[in-house]
């Protein structure tokens, strides 16, 4: 959580902070509200999830936190003297929050006692690596003009067959507005995203050659040229470990979810 206009607004949200008939143990209270105190363990409590959300304490932010928290104690309070608490949508709201802590903490409990090791972490990334890298793929950094008209086209494939340098033609003739300032230059790519007559054309050309024939999309006629040809790379280990390491624990915890459901009764 952080806060943004109103620190009394954002902390009345946190659902977190709301641990329905938790009984804290701490005796010390950081406020006594018409008879009844709030913990200083409730401070501390919500003091340390901003902490982890990147939220600093301060001396201001400190004393807001604790206003709000005094504020949420009074319209309780006024809640609970208009019998609010005896709904039943209340009730059910009560009864799925402290299921929601309860099955975070199981899972997180369950967790960090099964962190995956280096070596499992390894596995993993090899695994990954074996089924959704190619080594024979290949990328590309193509140029391309279009003209929607072909018989505009052919005029600029005949200016560039002359000699015609094919950026500056690109920036002056291509109807494409997202690549023309840059000289027809495209993002690499595999040819995934591209037209199939497109990317069947792109891919016939070594580095340095030119389509030299029109290249009929439903956009219009192109002249492409290949930049550059270049084989892909596979994120290193220690670039992509702590996502790894995630993926692993996300399955753990998909396996841990499915046995328990196989082993409860259900009617």
């Amino acid at each position: 959580m952080r806060f943004t206009k109103s620190i009394a607004a954002a902390t009345f949200s946190v659902c977190a902070i709301a641990c329905f008939g938790t009984s804290f143990a701490e005796d010390k209270n950081m406020a006594v509200v018409n008879g009844v105190p709030i913990p200083q363990a409730r401070l501390d409590f919500v003091t340390k999830m901003q902490a982890a959300q990147g939220q600093k304490e301060t001396p201001d932010t400190a004393k807001q936190l604790r206003e709000a928290l005094i504020t949420r104690e009074i319209i309780t309070q006024e809640a609970l003297r208009k019998g609010l608490d005896k709904s039943v949508e209340y009730q059910t709201q009560i009864d799925l929050a402290k299921q929601q802590i309860l099955v975070n903490a199981f899972l997180e409990d369950y967790l960090k006692t099964h962190e995956p090791t280096d070596a499992d972490l390894k596995a993993e990334y090899e695994k990954i690596k074996t089924e959704q890298f190619d080594p024979n793929a290949r990328e590309y950094k193509a140029r391309h003009i279009l003209i929607k008209k072909e018989a505009d086209a052919k005029a600029v494939l005949a200016q560039i067959k002359k000699g015609g340098k094919f950026d500056e033609i690109a920036k002056k003739k291509s109807e494409d507005t997202g690549s023309k300032a840059k000289g027809g230059e495209l993002d690499w790519t595999d040819g995934a995203n591209l037209v199939k007559p497109f990317a069947e054309a792109m891919k016939t050309l070594k580095k340095g050659e030119t389509t030299q024939t029109l290249v009929k999309t439903q956009y219009g006629f192109h002249i492409i040229r290949m930049d550059d040809v270049r084989t892909p790379q596979f994120p290193p280990f220690e670039e992509v470990k702590d996502r790894v390491q995630q993926q692993i624990l996300g399955k753990q915890r998909d396996e841990l979810v499915d046995n328990l459901r196989k082993a409860a009764k259900v009617e």
